[in-house]
């Protein structure tokens, strides 16, 4: 494992964690923050689509509820 290229900012402890054989413990917490923010990321982006779908529907609403925009809007 070297600590210069696979995580950079121990590389200035990386005798300490030698010393105390941490190494594994450095690839397991950094595979479970790896994971963490994928979820975040994946959540984000669910909440993003479903204020999209919210903001549609909102819409549609609106024009069904005036008849000005009703007679606007085309039907496909």
């Amino acid at each position: 494992m070297n600590f210069k290229v696979d995580y950079p900012e121990f590389a200035s402890i990386e005798p300490h964690i030698r010393k105390a054989r941490l190494e594994r413990s450095v690839a397991v917490s950094h595979a479970l923050v790896a994971a963490g923010a994928s979820i975040f990321r994946g959540l984000k982006k669910l909440g993003a689509v479903m204020d999209r779908g919210y903001l549609a529907e909102r819409d549609r609403r609106a024009i069904e509820a005036d008849a000005f925009l009703k007679r606007a809007v085309p039907r496909f």
